[in-house]
């Protein structure tokens, strides 16, 4: 079993893009001309797919492809049926017995949600059995993976699948950045056409203003120290990016965000209505059930029409119990508590709370957090809380905006970046490191039940800047 919140992918600040050690005997000397390092770097990095390749193929042949308990529900055509998911059967029978009861007739999409739910378990399915192809993606993917210092039999066809989705996401970002970057940073010392040039880019990535002057000050400060090449001054500019990015994690205690074992861990998920902090929600139990964490979700969420339903039908896609209360305006804190007494007694790793988005309100929203907070400190005193926002990508500094007032309504420990996919505004995520000093523990480049991961700021900035 893969676990995704453990997984090996930290890369030292500042610093360049080293060569796979697997495949090179003696490291590249600075005696050697800028030409001949890089062709050697490709050749060793292709080297390097060409064996993780072989590794990746070798370990399909060597697993026979058939249902196991550790296999994702999605990824195996049996669980489209309803009735062999076990714990949350008995909520889900209660909410359609209510629905019927309670929905008008005009309401009730129940043939179309389960043909909408086989085609999504249909379509994650062709996903995870598409054979591997060694392509250019597969090759980036696995450049990055090695530049981290990764073995080539320590990949995994996932690791690959995601770092291509990654890239593939932020492709808008990319082709409206790294050209024009190129052609005005390789130009030596920037004047002050060039930093308005640079500065017209960033901002029209969103990056936002803060941002925008500590990437043009610190990269102005070291091209007057050194004329440098293109290819040299986008590295540097990629270690600035990455800097930014993992400068919120110096104040955090758990900077690699991964559940801890023996004790409960609490996610509180917020932000406003239509961020996708629902269907984040699904794709994080998802995750915590791929990566070997017992999970439970709390629909705390119930002023909002059909949020309890969206995350029930997200419990039945992941095979993940779904606390709810099937009355309508009940107490978002009761609905915690009863979600915390059903993890305890299930010795459950992780539970997933869904909270009011609600703005309209500020009091009202402050209010409402600060019980459920009341509800943990007394109910599970000892458990590991985190309160994670749900940011759109698409809406830019508005998003922002949003972020800092819920900031201050929910003491945030992160941020989960959606939509990353749907905009070629990709540096809103300097933006968040930068003005909200809030780490991005999670982003998502898709529709897809895979298409969520935890953040790594190396591999980001490698798929916003590389080509």
């Amino acid at each position: 079993m893969f676990n995704w919140f453990r997984r090996k992918n930290k890369k030292a600040d500042s610093e360049p893009v080293s060569e796979p050690t697997e495949q090179v005997t003696t490291p590249e000397t600075e005696t050697k001309t800028e030409t001949s390092s890089q062709e050697t770097t490709q050749e060793d990095y292709l080297a390097w797919a060409k064996t993780a390749y072989k590794n990746i193929q070798q370990t399909q042949t060597a697993t026979p492809s058939q249902p196991s308990t550790e296999t994702p529900p999605e990824t195996t055509q049996e669980d489209v049926t309803p009735d062999l998911e076990p714990q949350p059967q008995e909520v889900v029978e209660a909410a359609t017995e209510t629905e019927k009861e309670e929905v008008p007739a005009w309401m009730k999409k129940s043939d179309r949600l389960e043909a909408l739910k086989e085609t999504a378990l249909e379509t994650a399915t062709v996903e995870e059995t598409t054979p591997l192809t060694f392509d250019e993606e597969f090759v980036w993917s696995a450049k990055v993976l090695a530049a981290q210092g990764r073995a080539p039999d320590d990949v995994s066809q996932e690791e690959i699948n995601w770092l291509k989705r990654l890239r593939q996401g932020l492709g808008k970002s990319r082709r409206g950045l790294v050209n024009q970057l190129k052609s005005i940073v390789g130009q030596g010392p920037l004047n002050e056409d060039a930093v308005m040039e640079i500065e017209a880019l960033l901002l029209q990535a969103d990056t936002g203003l803060e941002a925008t002057d500590h990437i043009i000050s610190t990269l102005q400060n070291k091209l007057l120290e050194e004329a440098l090449p293109p290819e040299q001054a986008l590295e540097y500019l990629k270690s600035i990016l990455r800097d930014m990015l993992d400068r919120p994690l110096q104040k955090v205690v758990n900077p690699g965000f991964a559940p801890e074992k023996g004790i409960l861990n609490i996610w509180l998920l917020t932000g406003v209505n239509g961020a996708g902090k629902t269907t984040t929600i699904g794709k994080l139990s998802h995750l915590a059930q791929q990566s070997g964490y017992n999970c439970i979700i709390a629909a705390a969420d119930t002023f909002r029409a059909a949020a309890v339903q969206q995350v029930q039908v997200w419990g039945e896609r992941t095979n993940t119990p779904v606390i709810a209360n099937p009355g309508k305006n009940t107490d978002p804190a009761a609905v915690v508590f009863d979600g915390i007494s059903a993890a305890q007694a299930r010795q459950a790793d992780l539970l997933l709370v869904d909270t009011a988005g609600r703005l309209q309100n500020k009091k009202n929203l402050m209010a409402e957090l600060a019980k459920i907070r009341r509800i943990i400190d007394k109910k599970a005193e000892k458990a590991q809380v985190e309160s994670l926002l749900v940011l759109d990508a698409t809406l830019g500094q508005n998003g922002l905006r949003q972020a800092q007032v819920f900031s201050e309504a929910a003491n945030l420990s992160g941020v989960v970046l959606t939509k990353l996919d749907g905009t070629a505004k990709g540096g809103v995520a300097l933006a968040v490191a930068q003005q909200l000093d809030l780490p991005i523990r999670f982003i998502g480049v898709g529709e897809g039940i895979e298409d969520l991961r935890p953040f790594s700021s190396y591999e980001f900035v490698e798929a916003l800047l590389n080509e």
